[in-house]
């Protein structure tokens, strides 16, 4: 199998659960890492898939990088490569696919509850659940692109993962593992104590309480989502 490609962006959000995932499944995978100036592929049909992960830039930056990912979508979606993405990822998605990316209402850092959505494609992806708590670090939010469904909503962001045939955008985060939680939340106190006063911002404190516990039921969730996504990896 052609491995699945995974565009990192950031240094600390790399893929997380996801890769051990992958591992688990015997998915050869390769990081690109945008971060740190690695070069794009030209064509995705040299993967079986296309991941895109987290950063803390918006999709509407100055980016030189932003325009070629987005065509790199289009091109994946245009070839039926599943593609997969996760916060900025999914934002990424959203707006290649004719979506909108804008800042959200609140800022969302750390532990919340996500609402299955009721809908047939949502129990396609997540079977009989109905909510579980996931890990979250956005300010913006996309709307859904021509033809997605909705899957997950929260109280603070309506579109919390949309699926778009093979295709799976979120702006929760599923792939957390327990060293990405402490490390965001190190190197990120600055913003979290910018923004306690807000009700969907937690304390460093309260993301890594009980965090062992919290992530394994989150791995769980993971792998239905992604359980579900590589049964359409191209060979």
């Amino acid at each position: 199998m052609k491995p699945v490609a995974i565009f990192r962006f950031f240094p600390i959000e790399g893929p997380g659960y996801f890769a051990t995932f992958l591992d688990n499944n015997h998915i050869p995978w390769q990081l690109i890492s945008v971060d740190q100036g690695e070069c794009l592929p030209a064509d995705i049909n040299l993967f079986s898939g296309l991941v895109l992960m987290g950063g803390t830039m918006s999709v509407n930056d100055n980016l030189p990088w932003i325009e070629l990912v987005l065509a790199l979508i289009k091109q994946a979606v245009a070839n039926d490569v599943p593609v997969l993405g996760h916060c900025l990822g999914g934002q990424l998605m959203s707006k290649a696919l004719g979506g909108i990316v804008e800042v959200g209402p609140i800022k969302e850092l750390g532990w919340g509850n996500v609402d299955v959505a009721d809908n047939p494609v949502a129990h396609e992806w997540l079977g009989d659940l109905k909510e579980f708590e996931s890990f979250h670090w956005h300010g913006e939010t996309f709307s859904l692109p021509a033809g997605a469904i909705l899957l997950l909503s929260s109280a603070y962001c309506k579109n919390q993962a949309f699926a778009l045939g093979i295709h799976l955008g979120m702006q929760c985060h599923v792939e957390m593992t327990e060293d990405m939680v402490r490390s965001w939340s190190k190197v990120n106190a600055a913003e979290i104590a910018q923004n306690l006063t807000s009700p969907a911002v937690q304390s460093t404190e309260t993301m890594q309480a009980n965090l062992a516990s919290r992530v394994s039921i989150l791995n769980t969730v993971a792998d239905r989502l992604y359980g579900k996504w590589i049964c359409a990896l191209k060979n």
